[in-house]
């Protein structure tokens, strides 16, 4: 009698500690890492509004900040809260257009480049095409869709403007020179932004 009193509470004790085991390795394991998802799996070329610009697999439109470096992003921790990273564990496959010897990664961070250009989201777009962050200045600088070649494109391409129409004014979202593009001619014109000049 007595001494199944005192095994009572000892099988009770290792009855707890094997829970407890059991909880603390289940939850363990329940923990998972970021995944970058099939959209990271390839880099595309759509036609949007803006002309083609680049694109996820899922056709989510991407973005360069005109604040980075080449092969370097120095967006702050709040901008990529609103402009995430496009980011991929391997490097994307160039599909329909795109150029496979311009698309690099950020060691480290894993963010695809294009030409150099680190390249983002818009949190503020849901479906395949939608351009709205086109040429918004944010955190310090300006954002635009990329082209095929790796540029900004900064202006809308000559086939959206109204007939007979001799120029783009301002075609730049950035302060400062205009967007020109002479009626009649071959090209969807360049301009220049910081110093930089860009075209299609």
């Amino acid at each position: 009698m007595n001494r199944t009193r005192v095994l009572a509470p000892a099988l009770a004790l290792v009855f707890v500690a094997v829970v407890a085991i059991f909880v603390a390795t289940s939850g363990g394991s329940t923990k998972t890492t970021p995944s970058t998802g099939t959209a990271a799996s390839a880099i595309s070329v759509a036609q949007t509004s803006l002309g083609p610009t680049l694109v996820d697999a899922n056709g989510r439109t991407l973005y360069l900040f005109e604040g980075d470096r080449p092969n370097r992003s120095t967006l702050s921790a709040a901008g990529f809260a609103i402009w995430p990273a496009f980011a991929s564990a391997v490097t994307p496959r160039a599909l329909n257009g795109a150029a496979a010897g311009e698309i690099g990664r950020i060691a480290g961070s894993g963010q695809v480049t294009y030409n150099g250009h680190p390249l983002y989201y818009y949190v503020g777009e849901q479906k395949p095409g939608d351009t709205t962050g086109q040429g918004l200045n944010q955190f310090g600088a300006l954002w635009y869709v990329v082209s095929p070649r790796g540029n900004a494109v900064v202006g809308a391409p000559k086939s959206t403007r109204p007939a007979g129409a001799g120029s783009v004014g301002s075609g730049s979202a950035g302060a400062g020179s205009g967007l020109s593009s002479s009626a009649g001619s071959g090209s969807a014109g360049s301009g220049s932004t910081g110093g930089s000049t860009y075209g299609y």
